[in-house]
C-alpha cells in the first residue's frame, strides 16, 4: 500500500482583501490560479488553518516602528509606501495573517504533524527589510517563520531557499550575519532590487551562509534546475539544515510579464523535486514553501501544480542532470559560485 503523505496547504479568501490600484500586477486574482491547482488535489491535502502573527513573532524580525508605519498607512489607505508597494485598508491585517500562517505551517511540519506544507498567501514577503516595506512586500513571512522555528521549536539550523526571479534582499539582509540561517538564492541578475551578486556571501560570523547564484535573462529549465542540482545540493549537504523553507516565487515562468526567464511548468516540477529530495536527505523531509511572486496566471497554476505533485509523491527522486557545456550560461554561473564558495561548501558547482 502506498504511504499517504501529510501535505498541508494554507489558503484563505481573506488574502484577497489586500487590494491595490487597477492594473497592479500583485493582484487578488493571482490566488485564484493557485486555488485551481490546490482544488484539483484537495482530497489528498490537509488544511492548515490561517492565523495572524502576534507582535512577539513579528518583532523578532521587524522593528516596532516598522509595524507602526504599516498600521498607520492602513488607517490612511489607500496609499503607496514606494512606487511599487501599496497599502489598502486591510493590508496591515492581511500581512500579519500571511506571516502567522507561514509560522503555523512551519511549526506543524517541525513538530511532525505534517510532512510538508505549501502556504498560498499574499502580499509576498521576501523584499521586506527589518525597517522597510518594498517590492510589493510588507512583512517578511519566511524570515518570521525561521525565527519562530528557532525560538519556539528549538531548531538550530534553517536553510532558506529563494527561487523567486527577484533577489530576496530583505531575507538576505536579515540573516547575513547569522550562521544558523543559510540563505540560498538564484534569480535574474542584474534586475530588481539590484542585490544578489556572487560576492554577497554574508558578514562577520555569517560569512559563507549567504549563497547567491544569479542568472542572466533568458535562462530556462537547464540553468535553473542545474543550479539547484549542482550548487544548492552540495550547499545543503554541508550545512545540514533541520528544516527547509522555500521562498516560492513562480515569476521565472516563461509567461511572466515582470521578468525575462524561460522556466516551464516541468522546470518548476524539477525544482520542487530537488527541494523535496534534499529535505528528505538532510532534514527528515521537513520542507515548507511560502508563495512569493508570480504574475502570470498560467505560471502560478503550473507552478503550484508542480510543487504539490512533488510534495505528494510517495518518494523523492531528484531529476538527473548532465554536465553543462563549457562556456554555457550554467557553466559560467557554477564556476563563479565555486570560485567564491568551494572552500566552505565542497562540491559546489559539480553536484
Amino acid at each position: 500500500m502506498a504511504v499517504t503523505r501529510r501535505v498541508g496547504v494554507a489558503q484563505d479568501p481573506r488574502f484577497e482583501r489586500h487590494r491595490g490600484p487597477p492594473g497592479h500586477p500583485e493582484r487578488p486574482e493571482r490566488l485564484a490560479a493557485v486555488a485551481k491547482a490546490v482544488e484539483e488535489r484537495s482530497a489528498r491535502l490537509v488544511r492548515i488553518e490561517p492565523r495572524p502573527a502576534d507582535d512577539a513573532e513579528i518583532l523578532r524580525v521587524h522593528g516596532a516602528e516598522h509595524l507602526a508605519v504599516l498600521e498607520e498607512a492602513a488607517r490612511r489607505a489607500p496609499m503607496r509606501l514606494d512606487p511599487d508597494t501599496y497599502v489598502s485598508r486591510e493590508s496591515a491585517e492581511i500581512a500579519r495573517l500571511a506571516a502567522g500562517t507561514a509560522v503555523e505551517a512551519a511549526r506543524r511540519v517541525a513538530r511532525g504533524e505534517l510532512d510538508a506544507g505549501f502556504v498560498a498567501v499574499r502580499p509576498p514577503g521576501h523584499h521586506a527589510e527589518a525597517a522597510r516595506a518594498m517590492g510589493f512586500c510588507l512583512l517578511n513571512h519566511v524570515a518570521i517563520a525561521a525565527r519562530a522555528l528557532q525560538r519556539d521549536e528549538g531548531l538550530g539550523r534553517v536553510l532558506v531557499l529563494d527561487w523567486d526571479v527577484h533577489h530576496g534582499n530583505g531575507t538576505q539582509h536579515l540573516f547575513e550575519a547569522d550562521p544558523s540561517v543559510l540563505y540560498f538564492s538564484t534569480h535574474q541578475f542584474p534586475y530588481y532590487p539590484g542585490t544578489g551578486d556572487f560576492d554577497e556571501t554574508g558578514v562577520g560570523a555569517g560569512e559563507g551562509t549567504t549563497v547567491n547564484v544569479p542568472l542572466p535573462a533568458g535562462s530556462g529549465d537547464e540553468e535553473w534546475v542545474g543550479v539547484m542540482a549542482r550548487a544548492l545540493a552540495p550547499v545543503a549537504r554541508s550545512f545540514r539544515p533541520e528544516l527547509l523553507l522555500v521562498s516560492c516565487g513562480f515569476d521565472a515562468h516563461a509567461d511572466d510579464p515582470l521578468a525575462s526567464m524561460e522556466v516551464s511548468g516541468e522546470g518548476f516540477r524539477s525544482l520542487a523535486r530537488i527541494a523535496r529530495s534534499l529535505a528528505d536527505e538532510c532534514c527528515d523531509g521537513r520542507v515548507v514553501l511560502v508563495l512569493e511572486g508570480g504574475y502570470a496566471l498560467s505560471g502560478l497554476y503550473e507552478g503550484t501544480a508542480a510543487v504539490l505533485d512533488a510534495l505528494l509523491a510517495p518518494s523523492a527522486d531528484a531529476p538527473a542532470t548532465s554536465d553543462p557545456p563549457g562556456g554555457s550560461r550554467l557553466h559560467r554561473a557554477l564556476a563563479r559560485a565555486a570560485a567564491v564558495h568551494a572552500t566552505r561548501h565542497p562540491g559546489i558547482g559539480s553536484g
